[in-house]
């Protein structure tokens, strides 16, 4: 199977005359055709960000000369004194942003909450006395603050207790954990229910499932590819992709984000050149990419990555942990969104972490890879199996996505609804956002890093939590707020959002839709 299976081998003639399979209906193609939002902003806001960027970089300087002096106290982990001819452990440098720049505004990650993570959750309240270099709660609590943050995307995040009977019986019988890995003592009949029950939803032979969302993706890509294979990754991939990609030892190409001449021409050059040095045939080409990138709402361009697989003989490795579940007429992702047969993507994965409320991974397709994956993979031969309630929430919400259990909840509706919704609302604010209009992942583009504190924190004043992102996560100039919808939330609670947005705006909109957000995205009190 290691030979055969994702085996690219074949020579550069047979490629080079093969033709393009179709990429899926036409109505499918339309689909996709509809706009993605990526505009620019104006060169001013890109200068005034550096700008923004530099002051603080001037001000770090400063700072770190009066610790040098004694004149400010250093909270940052130093090397003893008794160890200073040792090889150093921290390097002042490297920690530079940190100390300087991150700590002065880490009051706006990592908030405690104290309640159930749904459509509202309590936040608990802290002050730091050092500027941040600690905590301490206060003992109060921010009660029944919109959850805009959470990957609760169906809103299976709940604590109610009809809806979790199942849970409840399966821990009773089985308990909280395996304590072993499946090949030894941990392989329960519910895995394998489970098992037959995604590849029955997604389509396809066999799947498997890992404990994990993070190493499904880093502990099975190095059980795909090695030494002499050829990756082509998004340049936008998640780390989990990126860090599989390197453990694997495969050569690694990145090209431009949803970019097909970008791709194509890394494959011909694949093709026709071979590997550095000896030119021989690459052993497998694989293409990685992810049904939609978290952080910029875009959804893969899937029928043309299709096309392009079948036309050069690649392989497509498909990460689907933020589109199942969420996209789709019936969730099945972005499969089913353009209208492709699932056998056309040869490695499907996927986690449980954000549309099933629960934790995990799979990896599905034709039933020699998951025979392969489960003894080859590190993931599953030495990590401990899935808990056993996690899996029956797994169970409970796959089945009502399917309609298994004899409820017509309508949740994946409702989320398109939702997204719909509430991305019409930020275009007709004026806002700049990024993504594709079916994605529940909404980028608001912020740009200055004073902006994005200031909003961060001026959204929690008014009982909104939000995701704020910066560089180095993000390109410099692209600072943002990342709002994540929900089926769980109500149409109040979208409206509620959108205007505290209009308030915390302070602005008429009377301008053009730059303008709006791009001179005044919050009150100018707030900067």
């Amino acid at each position: 199977f290691v030979c055969s299976y994702l085996d690219c081998c074949c020579s550069s003639s047979s490629r080079k005359n093969s033709t393009a399979h179709s990429a899926g209906p036409p109505s499918s193609r339309q689909r996709f055709q509809r706009p993605e939002s990526f505009e620019n902003p104006p060169m001013y806001v890109a200068v005034m960000t550096y700008l923004g960027f530099g002051i603080v970089t001037l001000f770090g300087y400063f700072r770190d000369f009066l610790r040098a002096v004694g004149l400010e106290k250093c909270h940052i982990a130093r090397e003893r004194e008794e160890q200073k001819d040792f090889v150093p452990l921290y390097q002042d440098f490297e920690n530079f942003y940190t100390r300087n720049l991150y700590m002065r505004v880490r009051d706006n990650w990592n908030r405690p909450i104290c309640s159930l993570p749904g459509p509202v959750f309590d936040v608990m309240e802290r002050v730091s006395p050092d500027y941040n270099w600690t905590f301490s709660l206060t003992g109060k609590t921010i009660d029944d603050v919109i959850n805009m943050g959470s990957y609760n995307y169906l809103g299976f995040a709940e604590n109610d207790g009809d809806f979790l009977k199942t849970v409840a019986d399966r821990t009773q019988q089985y308990g909280l954990g395996v304590c072993s890995t499946r090949q030894e003592m941990g392989n329960l009949a519910i895995h394998e229910e489970l098992e037959q029950l995604v590849a029955s939803f997604l389509g396809v032979e066999s799947s498997m499932i890992f404990g994990m969302g993070f190493a499904t993706n880093s502990m099975n890509i190095p059980a795909l590819v090695g030494k002499g294979c050829l990756i082509l990754s998004d340049e936008l991939n998640h780390t989990s992709l990126i860090l599989g990609a390197r453990l694997s030892g495969a050569t690694i190409w990145v090209f431009k984000h949803n970019n097909m001449q970008s791709l194509e021409r890394l494959l011909r050059e694949a093709v026709c050149s071979g590997q550095p040095r000896t030119h021989r045939p690459w052993r497998k080409v694989l293409i990685m990419v992810e049904g939609i990138y978290s952080m910029e709402g875009s959804v893969v361009r899937l029928p043309d990555i299709v096309a392009l697989k079948k036309k050069y003989k690649a392989y497509l490795y498909l990460d689907e942990a933020h589109s199942i579940g969420a996209v789709g007429p019936t969730g099945r992702g972005v499969t089913e969104l353009f209208g492709l047969d699932p056998s056309d993507i040869d490695v499907m994965m996927g986690t449980f972490t954000k549309s099933f409320g629960a934790a995990g991974g799979y990896i599905a397709g034709k039933k020699e890879l998951v025979d392969h994956l489960r003894s080859h993979s590190h993931s599953a031969v030495y990590a401990s199996a899935m808990s056993p309630p996690v899996t029956e929430q797994i169970l409970r919400a796959m089945k009502c996505i399917m309609g298994l259990d004899g409820t017509t909840v309508g949740k994946v509706h409702q989320l398109a609804e939702n997204t719909r919704y509430f991305r019409s609302r930020l275009q007709e604010m004026g806002f700049i956002i990024y993504g594709n209009d079916d994605s529940p992942v909404v980028p608001i583009l912020l740009y200055m890093p004073g902006k994005v504190v200031a909003f961060s924190r001026a959204m929690l004043k008014r009982k909104i939590g939000v995701v704020v992102v910066g560089f180095p996560a993000t390109p410099i100039t692209e600072a943002r707020a990342r709002f994540c919808l929900s089926a769980a939330h109500t149409k109040a609670m979208l409206d509620q959002v959108s205007t505290t947005r209009k308030h915390t705006q302070g602005h008429k909109h009377t301008h053009t839709h730059r303008d709006i957000h791009l001179s005044l995205s919050i009150s100018p009190s707030l900067n």
